[in-house]
């Protein structure tokens, strides 16, 4: 996990959208009549996605999905353990299927740290090899002798000392598949994106995609735990899949266009700092955050996941992260930007004492 981090779709299949439903989708990232965050929002019949809220204090930080399927549901992110509670009351509202697996998409606290609870709920946590490697650098109190990240958690949210730090205990490496002959569910790892560990949850019979925070909609991108060069490639391969409806990791649902909106947002970074940034001395290079982040801010497509300056303010660390992948050096002017990254971050998703 990190010390850092991060903040709506439909389609035909299975079960085929009415054609009204499906203009409505089609019009844009955020139909009049979506559920607001906070508020379970069925995608379609069987299929759920609820949107998290960065607010302080808030118990369901990350964004979330399920699958009921015919024997047993499947949840897509554990969130914090308040999270976890409330997400299982809304299933149990639904349905009285048992719970049986819940998806870590990554290791970050607000989309693992209620993996205990799901486990007291009889339910099985799962994720990507590259998960637990990530656990195995970040959550030292748990596998050594020095607190971690769970321990800076816990310093500001009571439900994270209420619980425990409980790492996913069935692994993939490739892909893992979910069918009852009605609903599929294909959980791939696409590459490096948001972490080394990111996984993908695809319905192609609906052509659904839970993304995790390999795409978000919106300023929530946090870039230090990642890579963000391999990032737009593993978008590459998240767009051919074909989605229409997309449910983010953070921010509203949307439709397949926000996987190149996000896509397209790395590649302007990238392009700009390169083109203004590369081989000048740091304090040009410095000077170049501000032009960059107006030309960024200016293109409609990509002007929602830019930064503004304010308590979270992602933009300076990752143009920071950009420019060491393009040159192979730290912009020593900026190092800070990165480490106040992850406690902005942290501390926006609840992950932080403040």
């Amino acid at each position: 996990m990190c010390k850092v981090n991060r903040r709506k779709f439909l389609a035909g299949g299975a079960t085929f959208l009415s054609l009204a439903a499906e203009a409505e989708l089609l019009a844009g990232p955020a139909p009049a009549m979506m559920p607001e965050a906070g508020q379970v929002d069925p995608v379609t019949t069987d299929v759920y996605f609820h949107e998290g809220s960065l607010s302080d204090n808030a118990d369901a930080v990350c964004n979330n999905g399920w699958i009921i399927f015919e024997d047993y549901v499947l949840v897509i992110d554990a969130n914090f353990p308040a999270g976890a509670k409330l997400m299982i009351s809304k299933i149990r509202a639904l349905t009285d299927k048992p719970i049986r697996f819940a998806l870590d998409t990554h290791h970050h606290g607000d989309h693992a740290y209620g993996n205990q609870v799901y486990v007291e709920n009889g339910a099985v946590p799962f994720a990507h090899t590259g998960v637990i490697e990530e656990m195995k650098r970040y959550e030292t109190g748990y596998y050594d002798s020095k607190p971690g990240n769970w321990e800076d958690s816990a310093k500001g949210r009571a439900d994270v000392r209420a619980s425990k730090l409980k790492p996913p205990t069935v692994l993939y490496s490739g892909e893992m598949i979910f069918d009852d002959g009605k609903h599929r569910v294909e959980v791939m790892h696409l590459g490096v994106a948001h972490t080394h560990g990111d996984s993908v949850a695809w319905l192609p019979k609906e052509r659904i995609l839970f993304t995790g925070d390999v795409c978000v909609n919106g300023p929530y991108n946090y870039v230090g735990d990642g890579n963000v060069g391999q990032w737009v490639e593993t978008l590459d391969a998240a767009r051919k899949l074909g989605a229409q409806i997309v449910c983010t990791g953070h921010g509203p649902r949307s439709v397949g266009t926000v996987l190149d909106d996000q896509q397209a947002f790395f590649k302007a970074l990238r392009e700009q700092v390169g083109a203004l940034m590369a081989g000048k001395p740091t304090a040009e290079a410095k000077a170049q955050i501000e032009p960059i982040r107006a030309v960024l801010k200016a293109n409609a497509q990509i002007a929602r996941f830019v930064g503004d300056h304010g308590g979270w303010d992602p933009f300076p660390s990752q143009v920071e992260k950009v420019y060491q992948e393009l040159t192979g050096n730290k912009l020593a002017a900026l190092m800070h930007e990165r480490q106040f990254a992850r406690h902005v971050h942290a501390r926006s998703h609840g992950l932080a004492h403040v």
